[in-house]
């Protein structure tokens, strides 16, 4: 088994284990330096991301190989990689960057495997006469369409 098979079982061990977390990315570099992002449907912990450094640095042989473990959560500011994140998020404002489109931001509403739903207030011309309106606007996007999407903080 090869160091990155090891690395990787041991990591869906610490995952089964922890049903509430889940992978965001796990980077390992030829110099043997692991770097793990987590996420978690009620966020993630420092006590949550020293389990899972645990979990795998005490199941490795540092005679058999000399490696270095990052163990983190997803920050504020992450971009939203996976759809579980989405759901995690229902409720929240987003900043959703496209690539030949405007920037939306909104309210995300829903999210399913495939796309995510945004809801906004819009200010638009009256249909007859002078003067604005408030208006809700919603637009449902595919991941594949979006660049990058952002949770905003207040």
């Amino acid at each position: 088994m090869t160091f990155k098979d090891q690395v990787n079982a041991l990591l869906q061990t610490a995952l089964d284990s922890r049903p509430d977390l889940f992978l965001i990315e796990c980077k390992i570099s030829g110099d043997h330096h692991i770097s793990i992002l987590l996420d978690g449907d009620k966020g993630v912990n420092l006590q949550s991301c020293v389990e899972v450094s645990r979990q795998i640095e005490h199941n490795l042989d540092r005679e058999e190989h000399d490696f270095s473990l990052e163990v983190a959560s997803a920050g504020v500011g992450s971009p939203l990689q996976k759809t579980r994140q989405y759901v995690k998020n229902l409720g929240r404002k987003l900043r959703v960057e496209r690539e030949a489109a405007p920037t939306l931001e909104g309210t995300l509403v829903d999210a399913t495997d495939t796309d995510f739903t945004l809801e906004w207030k819009q200010r638009e011309p009256k249909p007859v006469g002078k003067g604005k309106v408030t208006v809700t606007k919603k637009e449902t996007l595919s991941y594949g369409e979006i660049s990058s999407a952002k949770v905003l903080v207040n």
